[in-house]
């Protein structure tokens, strides 16, 4: 068996081009590109995939990799791998916003620890939604559906020189406002409690100013962030069910230029 050289290339390209996307989109996604994951089983699981996927492709372009247009095919592939990427970051930081915000209602903002996926100081009340977001998410095989989505997007995002448009640069951006509403949306019962029993001693310590309020608020004010926890925690997986279903369409809905 022979092959002519456009051949060779398009063999090359059918495994490196789609190796490239993936382990740009595995560098950055949750689960997979946290720190405690080493480079170099990144590596291999991308390698893993990619010969598991690639026969199912359509063939690229015969493109050199070391001319100036391969280089153009590659940073494409990187982009969109990183694109996707963050798409499904920002899912996760919903969880990690809500946390600030409870915790700094309930007294616990100070209490923090590094965060193993950024390596970063988060409160402790953000690390436990994004653990119980991380098991739900293994629950619901989400990192099953994530490499089943980079797959798909070969259909749409073909190998080629052209990269996102404006629009779908644009669907991130505005993903990525909807972070913060929904941590809020997350933390909204939890944020109410809290602010009636803020409220409510601040009426007791001008009724009484010689009340040591410090004293008695702080336990309080814990105790009731612990209670509205459990009755928040119920909640994680509607939100995390939609979020990633919104996610999907926004990664759906990019658009290569001159497609």
């Amino acid at each position: 068996m022979s092959f002519s050289y456009p051949e060779f290339l398009q063999l090359v390209g059918l495994y490196f081009y789609p190796f490239v996307r993936i382990s740009a989109m595995l560098s950055i996604m949750p689960i997979y590109g946290i720190r405690a994951v080493p480079v170099q089983v990144k590596i291999i699981l991308s390698v893993f995939i990619t010969i598991a996927v690639a026969p199912s492709l359509s063939l690229p372009p015969p493109v050199d990799p070391l001319t100036w247009q391969g280089v153009l095919f590659i940073i494409q592939q990187v982009l969109i791998g990183l694109a996707m990427g963050v798409v499904f970051l920002i899912v996760f930081q919903a969880f990690v916003v809500a946390g600030h915000m409870i915790a700094m209602g309930m007294g616990l903002a100070f209490a923090s620890m590094v965060d193993p996926g950024t390596g970063s100081q988060s409160p402790i009340v953000a690390q436990y939604f994004t653990i119980i977001a991380t098991l739900l998410f293994l629950a619901l095989n989400g990192h099953l559906l994530v490499i089943q989505m980079v797959v798909d997007t070969f259909d749409y995002l073909p190998v080629g020189t052209n990269f996102l448009t404006r629009d779908s640069i644009m669907l991130i951006i505005e993903f990525g406002s909807y972070m913060f509403s929904a941590g809020v949306l997350i933390s909204l019962p939890a944020i109410t409690a809290l602010l009636l029993i803020n409220i409510s001693f601040g009426v007791v310590s001008r009724a009484a100013p010689s009340l040591n309020i410090f004293a008695v608020g702080f336990p309080v004010t814990l105790l009731t962030g612990l209670v509205m926890l459990s009755f928040t925690t119920p909640m994680i997986m509607p939100h995390l069910q939609e979020m990633i279903g919104r996610a999907m369409a926004v990664i759906t809905s990019f658009q290569l230029t001159g497609s």
